[in-house]
């Protein structure tokens, strides 16, 4: 294969692409002058990003050798961001062939670099004594680095950055609880790093030399227990300063648990980033540094890393969620289009209403739905809804929305996920809560035959077994409550702004 020029960069192949990291990572590629593919299961999921015009995509998934084959068919460098954060048994072993498969794929393509980014593993602890997450992590890079493909490995503990799983529960934990009792791992030390570090250390390992083949610890210039990184949040937050009890009884579970009631971190998440807070994660070595230079304010500080999350928060600028991902065991089969469908009953409450309003503004009511506007209709049912799947290890309905005002395809929103955006026309969300069955929900805009405002509202359960026809027959009743006072309270609140923004 030939090496490309400098004028016209490497060809990436970023896996991960809508995750949390890669979907920050592409633009950055793309404004250093690489060529950027992507590979995504589900493309459609991209195609909302700012950056999706300027890229490649290739359907595939990491276990998939076929795919992989023709993803990685003329890249330079490949950028391993996948990760399995299941809690079932075997997610080590998916780890393990999806890391196998894709080492001898990039192998035989001929690609220059593979860069992957695990997890900082604490030093002189026994790799068997680590949380199965880490192992795992340890172990990906290990079979990367045996691939016969030159390998950058990057371990970093705490990633800091808006939207970022550890920054939300930081965050969270701090303004939430004044006085908390909290387990004894608050008194690790730990060395976070700004997710832009992760990002310039990301793209400038595209550049190594050919004879460049191990692992580099990342991290920022602090080094500091959790305590004190709780008590840094409440002072750049302007908060009081917050009183911490540690006790040595909670457990990697009950601390997931608590978590999970605590911030909109689902336990199943917070659990392997709590594992990995039980020993010391400081880097041993800043080797990467001579590769990858640091410059004028590189890297940053603790407290500013706050403060740039914290701004883009407050500005609704977060471009990734760690919600980017879906939660494991998260359904994603598409919805049923064949109105008699084959693959067994598919239950429907469908509700529409004539509105007295533009289509703009029932549509601008439309995509603005859930998080701080909350659905419309018996807060307390929602509510009550959430928690139940909390208590199950579902999402919850803490999850809120990445943007207050716009949606795109892929984005959580709360216990959802947008499936489908034909803005101006039709939204349609995927229930990704613990359910006997699948579940959608739709909510359109449309003309009647008077050429008047009309709000279209479906709800569609496809149930599994018994147990998922029991649900529906069980919450039947509710419907008229809770999805039909949804379509009234919509329309109402789409006249009332149309009202207001008409009157002088």
């Amino acid at each position: 294969m030939d090496t490309p020029t400098p004028s016209e960069g490497a060809r990436c192949l970023v896996t991960g692409a809508s995750g949390y990291i890669g979907g920050r990572l592409v633009p950055e590629l793309l404004d250093s002058g690489h060529r950027v593919r992507c590979l995504a299961r589900h493309p459609d999921k991209l195609r909302d990003f700012p950056w999706t015009d300027r890229v490649e995509t290739a359907r595939g998934d990491v276990t998939d050798a076929a795919s992989l084959r023709e993803a990685l068919a003329g890249v330079d460098v490949a950028y391993y961001l996948v990760h399995s954060m299941s809690s079932t048994a075997d997610f080590e072993d998916t780890d393990r062939l999806a890391a196998r498969t894709f080492a001898a794929e990039a192998r035989t393509a001929g690609v220059r670099r593979i860069v992957y980014l695990g997890g900082l593993a604490p030093r002189g602890v026994p790799e068997e004594e680590l949380s199965p997450h880490l192992r795992s992590r340890t172990e990906v890079g290990r079979i990367l680095l045996d691939s016969g493909v030159p390998t950058t490995v990057l371990r970093a503990a705490v990633v800091i950055g808006s939207g970022s799983a550890s920054f939300e529960m930081l965050r969270y934990l701090t303004e939430r609880l004044p006085v908390m009792v909290t387990p004894s791992w608050v008194d690790s030390r730990v060395q976070p790093i700004a997710v832009r570090d992760v990002l310039r250390y990301l793209v400038g390992s595209a550049g190594m030399p050919p004879d460049v083949n191990r692992t580099f610890d990342v991290g920022g210039p602090d080094v500091l227990t959790y305590r004190e990184m709780m008590e840094r949040y409440a002072k750049v937050a302007g908060l009081r300063r917050r009183l911490i009890v540690p006790v040595p009884v909670l457990t990697p579970r009950l601390s997931s648990q608590w978590i999970g009631l605590v911030t909109p971190v689902p336990a199943s998440l917070a659990r392997p980033l709590t594992e990995s807070l039980r020993h010391e994660v400081v880097r041993t070595e800043n080797d990467i540094t001579r590769y990858v230079p640091d410059g004028p304010g590189a890297p940053v500080p603790f407290e500013e890393s706050l403060r740039l999350a914290l701004r883009r928060v407050r500005d609704a600028r977060v471009t990734t969620r760690w919600s980017s991902a879906s939660p494991p065991g998260a359904p994603s089969d598409p919805l049923p289009t064949d109105p008699d469908w084959a693959g067994g009953s598919l239950y429907t409450d469908e509700r529409s209403r004539t509105v007295d309003s533009s289509p703009e503004s029932l549509w601008r009511v439309i995509e603005g739905v859930g998080g701080e506007n909350g659905w419309y209709s018996f807060p307390l049912a929602w509510a009550v809804r959430g928690w139940a799947d909390r208590l199950v290890g579902g999402v919850g309905l803490r999850r809120g929305r990445r943007d207050a005002a716009r949606l795109r395809v892929g984005d959580a929103l709360d216990f959802w996920r947008v499936e489908e955006i034909d803005r101006g026309r039709l939204l349609r969300l995927r229930a990704e809560m613990r359910l006997p069955g699948l579940a959608w929900l739709e909510m359109a805009v449309d003309r009647d035959e008077r050429g008047r405002t009309s709000y279209r509202q479906r709800a569609l359960f496809h149930p599994r077994g018994l147990a998922g026809q029991a649900y529906w027959w069980s919450v039947a009743p509710f419907h008229a409550v809770v999805f039909g006072g949804m379509a009234r309270n919509i329309a109402r609140t789409a006249e009332t702004e149309d009202r207001r923004r008409d009157t002088p």
